[in-house]
């Protein structure tokens, strides 16, 4: 009882200086958070883009970049034929510019496409969409380009009808053009598809419809959903990005704690001389450091979860941000990022730790 006692009187005496460890470690944490949850949102959109309908998908194997994918339409008509394969379609992906908008997401899919059947049409109906030179749009893409239906659209150097407005819960989509298939292929130069996206009549059939895929094709890959996800080398960096930012954050938040550490320890040298004079040991002495620095650790982690959480839900509010922003946060990555700012501020003590274990008493008494 003793210890956290002297832990709390510790710190309560020196309030502002414990206030902005705190703060540190939590401005760290929500950043943290904010950059991990914003990333991982968007590699969850972009994985419902290739999901949507769909529990495999086929690409060019050794691509950077499934924009830069061509799978052939003659291989996209072989697979579709396969007895295991419910349904093949073919998916286009591509990126246009438009007057005041540098990036546009196109998408060019077939009439039979999740997409465009399972979408709220604003406007427009499915049996809209297939006609030359048309288009259908997001709600946030004709809200940009101020489109609407019946009127013309200028998607990149060209201009199209648009047949339809959908809105979708996935933001790239939802502030997309989606063309149909061939139109698209014109449209980029292109003979195939990105990607198919595979729909299999039997989900054990997987491991066989990868090893047929292999075996027939051999510039062609083919993964389940989540395999994709694990493994695709845009996601790796994207996570990696995040985790990196996030651990340097901490790491400042952890300096500021072990800034915080030493100075307790420099101004309190007779204090901790007169406790060991009457008998506290050295790891006595350290527990007290290490609890305090805990403490602010903690505190410091839970307040940067809260205040994580908060910022998301505020992002996913702005309307230039909407649909793009995944809100949620997984409590095993709270409790994981609060527990990495324990260890950080853990490690910001063990430098003012071995100093104060090192006092002694005799010459501290006699410190000013």
């Amino acid at each position: 009882m003793i210890f956290l006692r002297l832990i709390v009187v510790n710190l309560l005496r020196h309030r502002i200086r414990t206030v902005i460890s705190m703060a540190g470690i939590a401005f760290s944490v929500a950043a943290m958070l904010t950059v991990v949850a914003l990333l991982q949102g968007a590699i969850g959109m972009f994985s419902g883009i290739l999901s949507s309908g769909a529990e495999m998908i086929v690409f060019e194997r050794n691509v950077s970049d499934l924009f830069f994918s061509d799978v052939s339409q003659s291989a996209a008509a072989a697979i579709a034929k396969w007895p295991m394969v419910e349904h093949a379609d073919p998916v286009l992906f591509g990126v246009v510019a438009s007057e005041g908008h540098p990036i546009v997401t196109c998408f060019g899919v077939t009439a039979t496409d999740a997409r465009i059947h399972d979408a709220q049409w604003l406007a427009g109906g499915p049996q809209d969409f297939g006609r030359q030179d048309s288009v259908v749009l997001g709600d946030r893409a004709a809200q940009f380009l101020g489109a609407t239906v019946g009127k013309q659209a200028q998607i990149g150097h060209e201009t199209f009808t648009v047949v339809g407005i959908i809105r979708t819960r996935n933001g790239f989509e939802d502030g997309g053009v989606f063309m149909p298939i061939n139109e698209a292929r014109d449209f980029f130069h292109k003979q195939g598809s990105s990607v198919l996206t595979i729909k299999l009549r039997n989900k054990d059939d997987a491991a066989q419809f990868k090893a047929d895929v292999h075996a027939q094709f051999k510039d062609l890959i083919a993964l389940e959903d989540r395999e994709f996800e694990r493994t695709y080398s845009q996601f790796r960096i994207l996570r990696a990005t995040a985790w990196a930012v996030g651990i340097c954050g901490l790491a400042l938040g952890g300096l500021g704690v072990a800034n915080t550490m030493i100075m307790s320890v420099f101004t309190r040298i007779r204090e901790i001389a007169i406790l060991r004079v009457n008998g506290f040991s050295g790891f006595q002495i350290a527990a007290v450091i290490f609890g305090e620095s805990a403490v602010v650790s903690v505190l410091g982690g839970i307040a940067g979860a809260i205040l994580g959480a908060l910022t998301l839900v505020a992002l996913k509010h702005i309307p230039a941000l909407d649909g793009y922003v995944d809100g949620s946060l997984h409590p095993l990555l709270m409790f994981g990022v609060v527990l990495l700012a324990l260890v950080t501020g853990m490690a910001g003590a063990l430098y003012p730790t071995a100093y104060a274990m090192r006092i002694r008493a005799v010459e501290a008494l006699r410190f000013e």
